[in-house]
C-alpha cells in the first residue's frame, strides 16, 4: 500500500510507538503466566483498554473470561469487580443506593460495585431492563446517578460483559442501543488440545493468581494518546468506509445477493470503532501506521453485533458472521 507524499513522518511516529508500546509485551507476559492460549481474547481486552471501549465476550462457561479480566486488572494495579447478573438484580445492587444514617439523621450514599476500573458483568443478558438502563449510563456517560447526585467514574473504566451462546431460559435480549455501545463482540472458542493439557497441568491445584503489577494506570493514559497519533492513510479511511457502507448498501458494492439478508447495517459508531480498534491493533504490533490487515483482523469483532439479519436470513441459517465475511472477501483492499 503506497503512502501519500504529504503524509507525516511515518518513521518518527513508528519510533515513538515502539518506545511507548514496550509495556505491552510485559503486560501480555504477566497475563499469559495464568492464561493458557486465548491470545485473541487477551489482545482484544488490551484493545478495549487502549481505545477506552467496552467489550462483549461470548463463550461457554469455563474459558477463563473472568481470570483474564482479573489478571489484566492486577497487572495494571486497577480495581476489579465481578458482578453476577441475575433476573432479580436491582439497579441499586449495581450502582449503589442512599442509606439512612441514624446518628446524623441524613441519607448517605453507599456506592455499589460499579465504582471500579474493570467491571465483569457476568451473564449480562440475565438482568432486567432497569438494570441495563443503569449500566448503560455508566458505559456511555462514565457516570452514575444515585438519588439527586451524579458521580464520575474513575478512569480507566471498562465493562467486560459475558453472555452464554447456549439458549437458556431466564435471559433477556439486550437492547440494540446497549449492544451498539460495546466496541467489540469477541467470540471465545475452546482451547486447542495441547493448550488444554497445559491448563490441566498448571491449574490442577487451586492457587492464587501469580500476577505482578508491571504497568501503572498513568502509562495506559499515555499509551492512549500515542494510539491517537498512529497514522492512517486516506486509502485506509476509504477502506473502512467501504466495509461499513457495504453493510448498508450492498448493491453499491456488487453484493446485491446480500440485500435480502441484511435488515440493518452497521451504525456510524462502527466506523469510529473500526478506526480506533485498527490503530490499537497496530500499537500492539509496535507499528506507527495502520495497514489493511489491522482492519481485517479486528473488523469482524467490531461489526458482528452491529449487522442485523432479516427473518429470511435466519430461515436460511445465514448469520451476521457469514455476511461480514462475504463483505471482507469482496470489498477491494487498498
Amino acid at each position: 500500500m503506497a503512502i501519500s507524499s504529504d503524509a507525516p513522518d511515518i518513521k518518527e511516529i513508528t519510533r515513538q510507538i515502539e518506545e511507548k508500546s514496550v509495556f505491552v509485551d510485559d503486560l501480555l507476559g504477566q497475563i499469559q503466566k495464568e492464561i493458557v492460549g486465548q491470545k485473541k481474547m487477551v489482545e482484544r481486552l488490551l484493545i478495549g483498554l487502549l481505545a477506552d471501549g467496552h467489550i462483549l465476550l461470548e463463550g461457554v462457561p469455563g474459558l477463563a473470561k473472568t481470570m483474564a479480566a482479573k489478571s489484566l486488572a492486577m497487572a495494571i494495579q486497577a480495581k476489579f469487580q465481578r458482578i453476577q447478573f441475575t433476573p432479580d438484580l436491582l439497579p441499586a445492587d449495581l450502582i449503589g443506593t442512599l442509606v439512612y444514617h441514624q446518628k446524623s439523621g441524613d441519607f448517605v450514599v453507599k456506592q455499589g460495585p460499579i465504582f471500579a476500573n474493570f467491571i465483569l458483568a457476568d451473564e449480562i443478558n440475565r438482568a432486567p431492563a432497569k438494570v441495563q438502563s443503569a449500566l448503560l449510563e455508566a458505559m456511555q456517560e462514565r457516570q452514575v446517578t444515585i438519588g439527586e447526585d451524579t458521580f464520575r467514574l474513575e478512569e480507566p473504566f471498562m465493562v467486560l460483559a459475558t453472555q452464554n451462546p447456549i439458549e437458556q431460559e431466564g435471559t433477556y435480549p439486550l437492547p440494540e442501543a446497549q449492544i451498539d455501545r460495546f466496541m467489540l463482540k469477541v467470540l471465545i472458542d475452546y482451547p486447542q488440545r495441547e493448550e488444554e493439557r497445559q491448563i490441566m497441568k498448571r491449574h490442577a491445584v487451586i492457587h492464587d493468581l501469580d500476577i505482578k503489577p508491571v504497568t501503572a494506570i498513568e502509562q495506559i493514559t499515555e499509551a492512549r494518546q500515542s494510539v491517537a497519533n498512529i497514522y492512517a492513510d486516506e486509502k485506509i479511511e476509504n477502506y473502512i468506509l467501504d466495509i461499513v457502507f457495504a453493510t448498508r448498501q450492498p448493491d453499491a458494492y456488487n453484493m446485491g445477493d446480500l440485500r435480502d439478508y441484511i435488515a440493518y447495517g452497521a451504525s456510524p459508531r462502527a466506523t469510529l470503532y473500526l478506526m480506533q480498534a485498527a490503530k490499537c491493533h497496530a500499537f500492539l504490533r509496535h507499528r506507527g501506521f495502520v495497514i489493511p490487515d489491522d482492519i481485517k483482523e479486528i473488523g469482524p469483532d467490531v461489526l458482528r453485533h452491529r449487522v442485523t439479519v432479516t427473518y429470511e436470513a435466519e430461515a436460511e441459517e445465514i448469520g451476521s458472521e457469514q455476511i461480514i465475511q462475504e463483505i471482507f472477501n469482496k470489498v477491494e483492499v487498498p
